[in-house]
């Protein structure tokens, strides 16, 4: 058996999808009989990345600190993938998304000489990522197809496809009570707006939505909140434990989660693990990669009317919002840890 060093990058004071995929990784490696371990390099602030690549090149990765060797390594986003070691694999979460798919919204905060120094460096970026997920890393995988489609189109580098699996935690199903549950970090890519501006919509009045979360976003929802006069039928609830955003998981009729063009997203997956239909919209990336439209839920016009027209179905249909969740938990079932880990040895 090896010894994997599992490696992602990540700024202070935050915790991504990223690190759950790793920990869950290292996990699966262990019960796989390997020896795995979590390793983070630095993501230095906007403007500064080239630092990070540089620090991170040039980190040592061929033992461990008992002097005995790393076999391999598996790293899991931008700058991680720059370090060096005979046996790399790289799992991609995402590269910069500031020089990719995200260029054009960032680009409008810059001024004209602005615009032009990030271009040089979105240029340089774009040819060092080419360079180091070609001839730097021994297999790609990407967690997507969104993923995978973006780096084609950007930097013309090819990779595979390997989806994760939903977290291992107490996934149930007890209830299909009225309303609809949406976990996020409240972000204006997450679009939490759209399901506010739905729920103004709807013919079905009873039905409610409850929004998990915190962000920069939540005082501009907050907003639209009481301007759609929605104070009783939309909740924001704030960040919650793990628990209760299993018991969320466990009682709502269906979850929303249409963010814009998502690497990957964990809440398709739990969701359908907790027997719950998910709402999402046809530009949300990496979720309409697995929801199938009207067996495990909707993919829909990222368009307020066609999502309340959805959720006055929802609100209306138990049985409709039962079967869908049945078929999102046969789907979940088919994908595990241990299945996936294999493909991540050389």
């Amino acid at each position: 058996m090896s010894r994997i060093l599992v490696v992602t990058s990540s700024a202070p004071f935050v915790r991504g999808g990223h690190m759950v995929i790793a920990e869950e990784t290292v996990a699966a490696l262990r019960r796989a009989g390997h020896e795995a371990e979590i390793f983070q390099t630095p993501t230095n602030r906007f403007g500064r990345q080239f630092d990070a690549y540089e620090a991170t090149r040039l980190t040592d990765v061929s033992e461990g600190a008992d002097g005995r060797p790393i076999d391999q390594i598996l790293t899991m986003r931008y700058p991680a993938f720059a370090l060096r070691h005979p046996k790399h694999v790289c799992w991609l979460t995402h590269t910069m998304r500031e020089y990719y798919d995200l260029w054009d919204s960032i680009m409008q905060g810059f001024g004209r000489k602005g615009r032009l120094k990030e271009t040089i460096r979105r240029y340089f970026i774009h040819r060092l990522d080419r360079r180091l997920l070609t001839r730097n890393v021994t297999r790609l995988y990407t967690i997507s197809r969104t993923v995978t489609d973006r780096l084609q189109h950007f930097i013309g580098v090819p990779s595979t496809v390997l989806h994760p699996p939903a977290p291992a935690r107490n996934y149930r199903c007890e209830a299909y009570e009225p309303y609809i549950f949406a976990v996020s970090r409240l972000h204006v890519l997450k679009r939490m707006d759209l399901l506010i501006e739905a729920m103004a919509l709807t013919k079905e009045r009873s039905f409610r939505a409850v929004i998990a979360g915190e962000g920069e976003d939540e005082a501009r929802l907050r907003g639209l909140i009481r301007e759609r006069g929605l104070e009783g039928r939309v909740e924001l609830l704030g960040p919650l434990s793990e628990e209760a955003k299993l018991e969320h998981y466990a009682r709502c009729r269906a979850v929303y989660f249409a963010p814009r063009n998502e690497d990957y997203g964990f809440v398709t997956l739990e969701a359908m693990s907790s027997g719950k239909a998910v709402l999402t919209a046809a530009d949300s990336g990496g979720p309409t990669e697995q929801v199938e439209p009207g067996a495990t839920g909707w993919i829909l016009e990222p368009e307020a009317r066609a999502f309340a027209e959805a959720l006055d179905r929802v609100a209306g249909d138990k049985d409709l919002a039962e079967r869908m969740g049945r078929g999102g938990l046969a789907y979940a079932a088919r994908h595990s840890w241990d299945a996936v880990a294999p493909s991540l040895v050389l």
